[in-house]
């Protein structure tokens, strides 16, 4: 069997930093994970203020969402960001902490934009998969 999940970077295309610029799945299954954010198993925001803490918890609610459907980050062909308050800093951090949990030969397509707000103040980044 051929793998299901193919990564495409074409040469006339900047490279890409940390996502790939295309991915084509081939798999009769598809999940889709709703925007996730940095709250604990209780309802608790984790690491208000603090972009790379909630960046880290939204991946681990992620790959407990990822989980649930018996998948990983390997799995996943295209994650959407939403960051509250985006500039370069913080896309280098969120660069940064992804790249604890995506797979360096597995990259999925990626779009990163800029909110004015989410559901709660204090929450800086929400991420869907």
């Amino acid at each position: 069997m051929s793998d299901p999940i193919h990564y495409l970077n074409p040469p006339l295309l900047a490279r890409p930093n940390g996502f790939s610029h295309l991915t084509e799945a081939t798999v009769d299954r598809m999940v889709f994970v709703s925007g996730q954010v940095a709250y604990d198993p209780d309802g608790a925001i984790v690491g208000a203020g603090d972009l790379a803490a909630q960046t880290r918890q939204v991946f681990v609610n992620l790959g407990h969402a990822l989980a649930a459907a018996n998948a990983g980050f390997d799995s996943v062909v295209k994650l959407n960001f939403f960051v509250r308050d985006i500039s370069e800093a913080a896309v280098a951090t969120i660069r940064q902490v992804r790249k604890e949990f995506l797979v360096e030969t597995a990259l999925p397509a990626s779009t990163m934009v800029g909110v004015a707000g989410l559901a709660k103040e204090a929450l800086l980044l929400e991420v869907e998969a």
